[in-house]
């Protein structure tokens, strides 16, 4: 059991979709938390738009060094090549 206290404007609200719904507040309620939670679940966090965790974060810290830009290219290439061969 919940008791909320409502200022005067909340409570006109209240009234006011308690009448359009036809409903109990009880089940305005349970029926608004329902959809907040459903709608809640439902949104992705920041991190499952981008796809997940970024793989370049993950690797070593020398990834600006010009040898070791070099050496990525170079194997990307030739793994690129021997799909194709």
């Amino acid at each position: 059991m919940l008791n909320v206290s409502l200022d005067q404007e909340a409570e006109q609200y209240l009234v006011e979709i308690l009448s359009q719904e036809k409903t109990t507040s009880s089940e305005l309620i349970k029926k608004l938390l329902r959809d907040y939670r459903q709608n809640f679940q439902s949104q992705k966090s920041v991190l499952e738009r981008m796809g997940g965790v970024p793989k370049h974060l993950l690797s070593v810290g020398n990834l600006s060094d010009r040898d070791t830009r070099r050496e990525i290219i170079a194997s990307r290439i030739r793994a690129s090549h021997q799909r194709e061969v």
